[in-house]
């Protein structure tokens, strides 16, 4: 008998031990009194609370947000009366006056006549979960106001494009990778708009852009419409040998396109110059002499007689 007794006492402490070495917070309330009948020592360290301060109810009330108060109150009461576990998300108080994002998830414990009896739970720091979906509503809010969507086309636009050459700028100077840029110029497009008429030089945007997107074989490398008839490409961990060689590849696929441009200087169907710049992030400078190089390139393809690459 005696070792039947020994064995208990070693489980309880065992389950103690557990329940207070995790980072949720347990807790048991009186449901006749509304008194704690315990709570976890992980309660001071998340709200600088001792566990003796948590008395009763009250104490719980007290330290939770205002704005949140009556909301949670209202309903953990009322699945409580109904005997319904629930879950339920606030602000609670810290010791130090500021406020972190707590769960508490409730289980209803009924007597054999199914009245109930006690509340037992877990209160979870929830605090990073909540900024992230904090982080994300404001995102989606900033695309629904901003759009990223060439509005012509269907690909990136000028915005989208400064964000991805930003962030890109940064990822290559961090793992010391070069980055590509290209820019692409649609070969006497004012002659093209001329002699077709603007409804024709539209579609015809739009053609090249699906041909360049088709053209793309990693997901990373972006596509933006530039202006008017210019295009660029964004290549990340890219060496100029290779930029130049995409370019080729874009170049070929506009050329198997065959669209026609009776009106141009060059050929009778639509042609591309392209500027192909390389840059190492290490050696200084800036996202916008990337650009400003493969423009300088892009004008000394047009001068050279258009419909070529000029890779640098």
């Amino acid at each position: 008998m005696n070792d039947v007794v020994v064995e208990m006492n070693v489980d309880t402490t065992v389950y103690k031990t557990l329940l207070e070495s995790t980072k949720a917070i347990p807790w048991k309330i009186d449901w006749e009194t509304l008194r704690f009948t315990y709570i976890g020592p992980q309660i001071e360290s998340l709200l600088g609370w001792s566990p003796h301060s948590w008395v009763g109810i009250d104490d719980w009330v007290e330290r939770m947000h205002p704005d949140d108060r009556d909301r949670v109150v209202n309903f953990c009461v009322e699945q409580s009366k109904a005997g319904v576990d629930h879950e339920a998300d606030y602000r609670a108080l810290k010791a130090d006056g500021s406020y972190v994002w707590i769960r508490d998830v409730v289980h209803v414990v009924r007597n054999g006549a199914g009245e109930v009896e006690a509340l037992i739970g877990f209160m979870f720091d929830i605090s990073e979960r909540k900024q992230n979906e904090e982080k994300l509503l404001r995102l989606q809010r900033e695309l629904e106001e901003l759009s990223y969507q060439d509005g012509l086309t269907g690909i990136a636009n000028r915005r989208l494009l400064d964000s991805v050459l930003e962030t890109e700028w940064a990822s290559a100077r961090r793992s010391e990778q070069p980055l590509s840029f290209i820019m692409l110029d649609i070969d006497c497009f004012k002659q093209y708009n001329d002699h077709y008429g603007h409804l024709a030089g539209d579609d015809c945007l739009r053609r090249i852009a699906q041909i360049l997107v088709s053209s793309i074989v990693r997901p990373r490398d972006l596509l933006a419409r530039f202006g008017g008839e210019e295009f660029v490409l964004v290549l990340p961990e890219t060496s100029l040998e290779a930029a130049r060689q995409v370019a080729e590849r874009c170049q070929a696929a506009i050329g198997d396109a065959a669209i026609p441009h009776r009106a141009s200087d060059v050929s009778h169907l639509v042609t591309v110059s392209m500027g192909v710049a390389t840059a190492d992030p290490t050696d200084g400078g800036g996202q916008a002499s990337l650009i400003e190089k493969a423009d300088r390139l892009l004008y000394r393809a047009k001068q050279n007689g258009r419909d070529r690459i000029v890779a640098e």
